[in-house]
């Protein structure tokens, strides 16, 4: 062999041409099941469209104790301790503070809110802090 890189450069060329024909019979392969997969999601997708409920969420830190008991799992004992424990700095704080226990947390969790009182940080830190 008189041109060893030569030689050497003429079989990677004929491996890339090769392979690159395979990956072209594959994309030709799938491309009809994509298009056929797409057309069953448009379709299921136009015939259910996705309805957003909107919850109107109920603060913890103004809530009345009317509003508390129409929670799950909150009782007129448990509304009074959520307002006699107030302010919250979150609506985790309900299971830290032993207001209510974890599975009860966790039903109301996304109905709730804890709305703080004042848009300075170091205020409502000073409300905390009198805890």
């Amino acid at each position: 062999m008189k041109y060893p890189y030569i030689s050497a450069a003429v079989a990677a060329v004929s491996l890339l041409l090769g392979s690159g024909s395979s990956i072209a019979a594959d994309a030709k392969a799938t491309a009809p099941q994509t298009v056929a997969s797409q057309t069953k999601t448009n379709s299921k997708a136009a015939a259910k469209p996705k309805a957003r409920i909107k919850v109107k969420l109920v603060d913890i830190n103004s809530a009345s104790s009317e509003e508390l008991t129409k929670l799950p799992g909150i009782s007129d004992a448990i509304a009074a301790k959520v307002i006699a424990g107030r302010p919250y700095g979150s609506k985790a704080w309900l299971v830290t503070n032993n207001i209510i226990d974890r599975a009860a947390y966790e039903q109301l969790k996304d109905q709730v809110i804890a709305k703080q009182p004042n848009k300075d940080a170091a205020k409502n830190a000073a409300l905390y802090k009198k805890k």
